[in-house]
């Protein structure tokens, strides 16, 4: 299974074809009064920017770590108020106690958590959170479209199956229990949000091609099974949700 380089190679790719995070998490993130204007933001594995931008709009005070050059400088042209540090969540210099948010959006599951969490936990101040979020392309309960059972089909006839790290996509109880393993965090929030958006058939190829388990053959099978059923398809989405405190 290709690494986190996959998506500084497909950096324009990525920044086309990856959909906004939903409107209410956002909202989510403000009634907890975790985003808003001031708010101190270590934000890791950043990519291009598509959590970062609603950060800075908010208000918040962002400093972005990203391991993809190629990434990192399509970060930079977007956000130039965000100070972006090249470089990988498990090794950059951290100032203790300078932020009170570190955010890792659709980014954990490529940590070595057990050097990441204290570094995060040190680089906190005392009432600091960590927001954990991700999207899983495809909601289990929304009802089985055509176009979900030809990515359905796509998937069934590999080989062998590469498995992902970390838990699932949706499996945000595995994932509370691993960021709270080692007493440094304690969940304070989870939430889930659905949501839908509309792709035509180049936006699924992009799409596709920036999952690092689709090859892009099967990027463009996916292409092709939109432009079959008439172009344009509604994909629904779930963006769960895990708000840790630290732990003094």
């Amino acid at each position: 299974m290709p690494g986190p380089g996959h998506f500084d190679a497909h950096a324009d790719v990525y920044e086309r074809g990856r959909p906004p995070y939903p409107p209410a998490l956002w909202a989510r993130l403000r009634d907890l009064r975790l985003l808003r204007p001031g708010v101190r933001v270590l934000e890791l594995g950043a990519g291009t920017g598509r959590a970062t931008g609603p950060m800075v709009e908010a208000g918040a005070v962002v400093v972005a770590v990203e391991p993809g050059e190629r990434l990192a400088a399509r970060l930079r042209g977007r956000w130039p108020q965000v100070r972006v540090v090249v470089g990988n969540a498990e090794e950059v210099d951290l100032e203790p106690g300078a932020f009170d948010l570190a955010v890792a959006a659709t980014a954990v599951h490529w940590f070595d958590l057990g050097t990441v969490l204290p570094r995060v936990h040190r680089a906190l101040g005392s009432d600091g959170h960590l927001a954990v979020w991700r999207t899983g392309y495809g909601d289990p309960d929304a009802p089985v479209t055509p176009f979900r059972e030809r990515v359905g089909a796509i998937v069934a006839a590999r080989r062998a199956p590469a498995p992902r790290p970390g838990p699932g996509e949706l499996d945000d109880a595995a994932w509370a229990e691993l960021l709270t393993g080692g007493g440094l965090f304690r969940v304070a929030h989870r939430d889930g949000f659905r949501w839908a958006v509309d792709l035509d058939a180049d936006r699924v190829r992009d799409l596709f091609t920036t999952f690092s388990d689709w090859t892009p053959e099967e990027a463009d099978a996916a292409a092709r099974a939109a432009a079959d059923l008439g172009g344009t398809v509604r994909e629904h989405y779930v963006t769960p949700l895990v708000v840790l405190r630290r732990v003094a």
